[in-house]
């Protein structure tokens, strides 16, 4: 029988000088809702949760919230450090994705599913994400993730959380999100998420991987959760700008991948980013009610319109910033450092989506 492990990293909920108070409470809430599910995840062989330094009767008390054994993972120690200059001298807090790959380390399932702690998932996520490795043949299995139902949320999920269809197979994905995927313990540990000098295209980047590897990505829309938006619209402003200089790295891997008659263009300062972000625009227009959001006709489509081009300057303000060396977004410094708020639920989620710890 198949076994399947969830990894939740808590590295969001740590931003914006968040204590372990705060910390803890947004898991209790996540918490409450994974308990919800269809699929409990009392019935996982494996959970598991990476932390910075959570005090053990806050990890007491979540463990009887999920209603099952939680294998936490302390990731705040001297030694829980990443060399990300390979020269051995320059030891990092570990990240995002590195937390993601120490999750997957304690494991032990032939599946490991990977969410994130500051998203919502609807009841039968884990359920609808798991059930295709039924078929051996399976491998990934990738959910929709989008942000809440407004207007923005709905502009917003176009951009963040798009989906292409793959070559490699019908109802098929080349990519997939970190905060929403599942991987047979094979696949992810010969490949697992690699070092990156930016802020969150490093799923991206395996998925270009496993495309080139011709490894499947099953996509299933009804595996869905909602994701935050940062606590502060100057946190929101910084996200956007963060997602733009990810573009700079992205768009190597990206031609590489999909358009390598294209390489050359990389020695032209920010064209191939820039084309990237059009291109992006394109498709996000066109995203518009494709996501399973709420119908956007009329005036709602054009305001929904609006904001997916305010978003895109955003994002191609921080790529040019980025080609000329500077870093807003990163405080001129590494975005692998960058760490946001995502705490608020009442103003955040729609209604629907709240669940009283």
């Amino acid at each position: 029988m198949t076994s399947f492990a969830l990894v939740l990293e808590t590295n969001n909920l740590t931003g914006g000088g968040a204590d372990a108070a705060r910390t803890a409470l947004s898991l209790e809430r996540l918490l409450a809702r994974l308990r919800e599910q269809t699929r409990p995840v009392s019935t996982l062989h494996e959970l598991v949760i990476t932390h910075d330094g959570l005090p053990s009767g806050a990890r007491a008390r979540l463990d009887a919230i999920a209603g099952t054994e939680i294998r936490w993972v302390d990731i705040s120690s001297r030694d829980a450090t990443v060399d990300r200059r390979g020269d051995g001298n320059a030891p990092s807090p570990i990240d995002y994705y590195e937390a993601k790959n120490r999750g997957f380390d304690v494991t032990s399932a032939d599946v490991v599913a990977f969410a994130d702690a500051d998203c919502w998932p609807e009841p039968a996520w884990l359920d609808e994400l798991l059930a295709p490795f039924s078929d051996e043949a399976i491998q990934v299995v990738a959910g929709r993730t989008t942000y809440r139902t407004d207007v923005l949320g709905t502009a917003a999920s176009t951009i963040d959380f798009m989906y292409f269809d793959s070559p490699l197979g019908d109802g098929c994905t080349r990519n997939f999100y970190a905060n929403n995927v599942a991987f047979r313990r094979d696949v992810f540990g010969a490949r697992r998420y690699a070092t990156h000098d930016m802020y969150r295209g490093h799923c991206q980047v395996l998925g270009t991987r496993l495309h080139r590897d011709g490894i499947k990505v099953t996509f299933v829309p009804a595996a869905r959760t909602i994701h935050r938006f940062p606590d502060r619209l100057s946190e929101l402003i910084t996200l956007r700008l963060l997602r733009g200089e990810d573009t700079i790295e992205i768009a190597p891997h990206l031609v590489r991948t999909y358009l390598p008659a294209a390489a050359p263009l990389g020695n032209l300062g920010p064209v191939v980013p820039l084309a990237i972000l059009a291109a992006r625009f394109g498709f996000s227009l066109r995203s518009i009610n494709r996501q399973d959001m709420p119908p956007a006709h009329g005036m709602r489509w054009l305001r929904v319109a609006g904001v997916i081009a305010g978003i895109s300057l955003v994002d191609a303000a921080g790529t040019v910033a980025r080609s000329l060396g500077w870093r807003p977004g990163s405080r001129n410094d590494s975005a692998v450092k960058v760490t946001l708020s995502y705490h608020r639920d009442a103003d955040q989620l729609d209604p629907r989506h709240q669940v009283a710890a």
